[in-house]
């Protein structure tokens, strides 16, 4: 009780954050066209909640399952199964919120933890990716409560919190394979020794339970995946992702340079100019005492280390990659806020602490606003921008197909073709279709095949393309909808839907 009474004024700001948190994350939250990879996870979960047997069919791409384990229950709760994975989203986004806060309020100070937490509700990019159903999300989640619990395990060297430890990176590693970055990074904890009182002679106690943290982590990855079929197949596709260690060493910058371009394209929009100019005032600062400060140093290089190994090693690039580094580098920001101000008084202290926060959510506001009300008009780096909005990879007007279909099996059996055998197309109109009688989904190509003409003279057939695939409207059938998609320089994308015709 006498906690609460001494930090009213901070729970109550904190309280406020929270509801902010979701006040922006949760309104139209499908507003925005599902996206190939949700589309997939979306259907990976439907068909293991179906099928027990079928509980690691993920495997079979090579991708691990905690995602879509922890979505099964929510198709209880929600009927629209889009909305229940981005609401799963939404909850592990604020988890983040919640450890960052924790972080700075254990480690740092009072009004370090309420600016990361403030600066968590209201990045555009962290807001962007929270309402979105793609396992990056509950990623970070899993990234900086392990940065926690490094951090106390450094403080108190239990046995209980090793395990804990164990387990959440575990269970980032569930969640994707990049989940290994933070048992590799979590060696950086061992700055704070000296900064949380560890005497000399407990280094080696402590070094020991991290031993057993990894050691737990590493055993729930490779025993429970080795229960269902295609453990094999999680390295399988390195070599889409990854450069070869011999291009490395022949080439070892020339990944790194079009990646930092990439990141002086997504910054100043995903990020915002503001936050980006503490972020840099607040390097300045570490600069200055980073010596002093092992604790801000340790956070520093649990977001950086991931980052540069990220930008050397990938292939392909793209903005929820790096998601995990943005959570340490607001909590820097949220950090150098707090020295900054610190060293103010007066009228100054005043302007600076009241009007930065201010300056920061007006120009998060200004995406946040178009996310949530018309996310074409968002000021998205012009790659993100593609494939969540004019690509084929996004799935614009499936729920409404999907609504069409249904009203038409009701008179009688249809058979449904698609354009696409993986991704937006058919899984992302299959989600909605789960369960409903008389639809028989037949997966192809980008041409109607003569089975499935064959089949509009035994029952009504539909056929479910994007534009830009087909080029234009295939013989022998009927435009029914049509469903354009965000605007671009090039030729305008489209979700349509065709009745085959019986050939006479």
């Amino acid at each position: 009780m006498k906690f609460f009474k001494k930090n009213k004024l901070y729970i109550l700001a904190f309280l406020v954050l929270a509801i902010c948190f979701f006040v922006i994350r949760i309104p139209s939250l499908t507003i925005q066209p599902i996206f190939a990879d949700e589309a997939i996870y979306v259907r990976w979960a439907q068909i293991m909640r179906a099928e027990p047997t079928l509980r690691f069919v993920s495997l079979q791409d090579g991708k691990t399952p905690l995602f879509m384990w922890l979505l099964m229950p929510l198709f209880k709760v929600f009927s629209d199964p889009l909305f229940a994975s981005r609401f799963l989203s939404v909850i592990a986004g604020f988890t983040t919120f919640l450890g960052v806060s924790a972080i700075g309020w254990r480690y740092l100070s009072k009004t370090t933890s309420l600016m990361a937490a403030f600066l968590i509700t209201f990045t555009p990019m962290i807001v962007f990716f929270d309402r979105m159903a793609l396992v990056d999300s509950m990623l970070v989640s899993f990234s900086v409560w392990s940065l926690f619990l490094g951090l106390l395990l450094i403080e108190k060297a239990r046995l209980d919190v090793a395990m804990i430890l164990g387990f959440v990176l575990g269970g980032g590693m569930l969640t994707k394979t990049s989940g290994l970055f933070s048992i590799l990074t979590v060696p950086v904890t061992f700055l704070t020794l000296k900064r949380l009182g560890v005497k000399r002679q407990q280094w080696v106690k402590t070094a020991g339970l991290f031993l057993i943290a990894i050691i737990i982590a590493l055993g729930i990855y490779n025993f429970l995946l080795r229960l269902g079929p295609g453990f094999e197949n999680l390295s399988s596709r390195n070599g889409d992702y990854l450069h070869s260690p011999s291009r490395l060493l022949q080439y070892p910058f020339d990944p790194f340079k079009p990646h930092l371009n990439d990141l002086v394209d997504w910054f100043p929009k995903l990020l915002t100019w503001p936050i980006l100019g503490l972020l840099a005032l607040s390097l300045g600062v570490w600069v200055w005492v980073w010596r002093r400060n092992s604790i801000i140093t340790a956070i520093f290089l649990w977001g950086l280390l991931p980052l540069l190994a990220q930008m050397f090693l990938l292939k392909t690039f793209t903005a929820r990659y790096i998601l995990f580094s943005i959570p340490p580098a607001l909590m820097m920001a949220a950090w150098g806020f707090d020295e900054i101000t610190r060293k103010l008084s007066g009228r100054i202290k005043r302007v600076i602490s009241i009007g930065v926060p201010i300056v920061i959510l007006f120009s998060a506001l200004i995406f946040i606003q178009a996310i949530l009300t018309d996310p074409e008009k968002a000021a998205l780096p012009r790659e993100e921008r593609q494939g969540y909005l004019e690509d084929w990879t996004a799935g614009y007007g499936l729920r409404e197909i999907a609504d069409y279909l249904k009203s038409e099996a009701i008179k009688t059996p249809i058979v449904v073709g698609t354009e696409g055998t993986f991704g937006t197309l058919p899984d992302g109109l299959w989600i909605y279709l789960d369960k409903t009688p008389n639809i028989f989904m037949k997966p192809g190509g980008s041409t109607i095949s003569a089975e499935l003409r064959a089949t509009a003279k035994e029952h009504p057939t539909f056929f479910v393309a994007n534009r830009s695939r087909i080029q234009k409207d295939p013989a022998g059938t009927e435009l029914l909808l049509e469903f354009p998609k965000a605007e671009w320089a090039g030729k305008r994308d489209a979700m349509l839907l065709f009745k085959v015709e019986v050939e006479q």
